[in-house]
């Protein structure tokens, strides 16, 4: 008798949906979907946001309820895979014993990557990625308290603009010249910039962190300079790191992630993988690619159940994201990798909502849209079909 049985490793955003997926798409044998917190699968970017400022629960954060995956046969299980024997065709788990696939899926996601700083593993000092990162952050974030939040990424500044509305104080440290400047460009940098210091956030670019000093507990960031900042507690958020030491340890192809085809498949094809732990090479961007992305991570598990099913589809959609803080809702349209023109449509030096496109030889290839959802709809049209633009069309763009 033929086992049938897929397996998902990872309660993540991908590994979710995934899961329903599979059964969408035809799937008829067991299900389970393996992941290491003892929740059901729930959404993460919210995480830094709103449930951080205390305006959501867990229970809102829920990707599916409970009454979903049991009338779909999805079997959630509590546990952390320890090894994958593909010549077995089996998992190692932590609560002991085997577990046999027959289809395999890696959905492991991504963890924090940690700061290498004397002092980092003091009480007091934080990251942010899971509901119990949070829930530990909440204990401590007291109106009044002194918060310095190392790295001014999206999730650094997402993490400011949640500590602000708990009334505590927030310094911000960089590393780099300005905030986002990994990703976005000067003029889109300095708005951040000015709103959040407009709503008392104290920013310092070009900063390096020497060492976290405290007896019990942190006290102070100490910069190479020689400077101290005094903190009652320190929030991390350098960036993520792929999970793929059960992928390398099992033999599979690793570049800045799980690598992945057109079609989700991994080195070994009886192994998709989706999301933040998977790295995939995209004809629009002729370059491996890992996006850490919802929209991405729920097409990269589509197109992973379909292969699994054993039906055609393609990873294909364009990239895009978001970040929310305070008011401001930016939405990003794909990736402005190699821009080499900037054109604005409102002022970003005075206004709330703006857009700044992004050029290379005249194409649009991205676009970062602050409160301005049409413009996002518009440029996610226009970069998807490589479609002709009017600059001048661009710069008197609407929110309207």
């Amino acid at each position: 008798m033929t086992l049938h049985r897929a397996l998902v490793v990872g309660a993540s955003h991908a590994g979710a949906q995934l899961a329903a997926s599979l059964r969408q798409e035809g799937w008829t044998g067991e299900i389970v979907l393996i992941g290491d917190e003892s929740t059901l699968p729930y959404q993460r970017p919210p995480l830094s946001k709103a449930y951080l400022a205390g305006k959501s629960t867990l229970d809102e954060l829920a990707i599916r309820n409970a009454d979903f995956y049991s009338k779909q046969g999805i079997q959630v299980l509590n546990a952390t895979v320890e090894a994958i024997d593909r010549s077995g065709g089996h998992l190692s788990l932590s609560t002991g014993g085997a577990l046999a696939y027959d289809q395999l899926a890696l959905c492991t996601g991504a963890r924090p990557r940690r700061l290498p700083t004397p002092g980092a593993n003091l009480a007091g000092v934080y990251y942010l990625r899971t509901v119990a990162d949070v829930e530990m952050i909440r204990v401590a974030a007291h109106a009044g308290r002194r918060a310095v939040i190392i790295g001014g990424g999206y999730i650094g500044l997402e993490t400011a603009a949640s500590l602000r509305a708990l009334g505590l104080e927030v310094t911000v440290l960089e590393a780099t010249g300005r905030v986002l400047e990994r990703v976005t460009a000067p003029e889109v940098s300095a708005f951040f910039d000015r709103i959040h210091r407009q709503e008392g956030v104290k920013i310092r670019t070009g900063v390096l962190v020497e060492v976290l000093s405290g007896e019990d507990r942190v006290r102070e960031v100490v910069l190479s300079g020689g400077e101290s900042i005094p903190a009652d507690l320190v929030i991390v958020g350098i960036g993520v790191e792929p999970n793929t030491d059960l992928a390398a340890a099992a033999g599979l192809v690793i570049d800045n992630g799980v690598v992945i085809d057109d079609q989700a498949r991994t080195s070994d094809p009886d192994i998709v993988a989706a999301g933040d732990c998977a790295s995939h090479s995209m004809a629009r961007y002729s370059r491996p690619l890992r996006l850490e992305s919802v929209p991405s991570a729920h097409e990269q598990a589509k197109v992973a159940a379909a292969t699994v099913c054993g039906k055609s589809k393609k990873i294909a959609a364009l990239p895009w994201f978001w970040s929310d803080q305070y008011d401001l809702k930016l939405q990003i349209a794909g990736l402005n990798t190699g821009y080499d023109e900037v054109i604005l449509s409102g002022d970003p030096t005075r206004d709330r909502d703006f857009t700044c496109f992004y050029l290379r030889e005249g194409e649009l290839i991205g676009a970062d849209c602050i409160n301005r959802p049409r413009d996002f709809m518009f440029s996610k049209r226009v970069i998807t079909q490589q479609l002709p633009i009017d600059r001048t069309e661009l710069a008197l763009a609407s929110s309207a």
